[in-house]
C-alpha cells in the first residue's frame, strides 16, 4: 500500500497563517479593550444599578472618559435627577488589581482615589480620605419617598480610613463614612430650613460584618435621632422625629408621612 508524506512546505504554510490569524485576533482583541468606549461603561453602570445611577453623554473611552451624572428610580422613572456638570474618572487596571479616579465638577475640589485589589478568593476596595458637597435636590431622583419630599439643602459627604472587603461571602467594613445634610428644607413643611443632620456609619479596625449607623441633629426646631446596623445588603434603622416647642403645626404634616405617629413623635423603622 503506498504512503503518502504531508509537504513540509505546506505544513509550514498552515502554521503560518494559523499563527497570524491568531496574532491579529489578539491585537484585534487589544486594541478593542484599549479603545473601548466609554458607553460599554454607561451600559454596564445602568445594568448593574437597574438604571439607578445612569451616565448620559458620554465621551471618552472605558478607561478614561467623561459623563453627566443621572439618578432615577429605575427603568421608566419620570424622577431623574442630572448632576450639574460632568464626572470623569480615570481607571487604570493591573495585575489583579486596578485604581480607579473620579472627579464631579460641581462637587469635588479634588479626584476621588480607589484601589481595587483581589487575593484569592478575597476582594478589597479602599479609597483615601475624601469630602465632596452634593446637592440635596439630586435624591429627588431616586424616586418614592425622596420624590415625595422634595429636599433641598447641602449634602457633605466624608470618609475617614474608609475600606470594604469582600471575604467568604460576607462584607466587612473598615474605617467611618459621615454624610452631613445640611440647611435641609422639604416642600412638605413651611419650616424653612427644617435643621441640619449627621449621618455616620462605621466600621471596625478589623473590618465589621455589621457596620453601626447613626443619626442625629446638630440644630434646627426638626429633632431626628436613631441607630442601625447594616447587615449583608439590608439597613436595620429605627429611630424617632418630633418638633420642637413652637414648630409642630409648621411640622405635622411631614411628621404624619415620614413615620408611625406616636403622640408628637413619628416613629421610624426600616429593615
Amino acid at each position: 500500500m503506498a504512503t503518502t508524506t504531508a509537504n513540509p512546505v505546506r505544513l509550514h504554510q498552515t502554521a503560518t497563517w494559523s499563527w497570524a490569524a491568531w496574532g491579529t485576533l489578539i491585537g484585534l482583541l487589544s486594541a478593542l479593550l484599549v479603545w473601548a468606549p466609554a458607553t460599554w461603561l454607561a451600559w454596564g453602570l445602568a445594568q448593574a444599578s437597574q438604571h439607578r445611577v445612569v451616565l448620559q453623554s458620554v465621551r471618552g473611552s472605558v478607561w478614561n472618559g467623561s459623563g453627566q451624572l443621572l439618578l432615577s428610580g429605575g427603568a421608566g422613572s419620570r424622577d431623574a435627577q442630572a448632576l450639574p456638570g460632568r464626572v470623569q474618572w480615570r481607571i487604570q487596571p493591573g495585575w489583579l488589581s486596578a485604581t480607579l479616579s473620579l472627579h464631579a465638577d460641581c462637587c469635588m475640589a479634588e479626584p476621588s482615589h480607589w484601589a481595587v485589589r483581589t487575593e484569592g478568593t478575597t476582594l478589597r476596595l479602599n479609597t483615601a480620605n475624601h469630602r465632596s458637597q452634593w446637592p440635596a435636590v439630586l435624591l429627588s431622583g431616586l424616586g418614592a419617598p425622596w420624590n415625595s419630599l422634595q429636599a433641598s439643602g447641602q449634602l457633605t459627604l466624608q470618609t475617614e480610613g474608609l475600606a470594604l472587603q469582600w471575604a467568604s461571602g460576607r462584607l466587612l467594613l473598615q474605617g467611618q463614612l459621615e454624610l452631613q445634610a445640611q440647611q435641609m428644607a422639604s416642600r412638605l413643611s413651611t419650616m424653612k430650613p427644617m435643621g441640619s443632620y449627621r449621618i455616620v456609619l462605621r466600621g471596625t479596625p478589623e473590618g465589621s460584618p455589621t457596620p453601626e449607623l447613626q443619626l442625629s441633629t446638630t440644630q434646627g426646631p426638626l429633632q431626628l435621632t436613631g441607630q442601625g446596623q447594616w447587615v449583608g445588603a439590608r439597613l436595620r434603622f429605627t429611630g424617632e422625629a418630633s418638633a420642637e416647642e413652637g414648630s409642630e403645626n409648621a411640622l405635622n404634616n411631614l411628621l404624619n408621612i415620614i413615620g408611625r405617629r406616636q403622640g408628637g413623635k413619628s416613629l421610624l423603622s426600616l429593615g
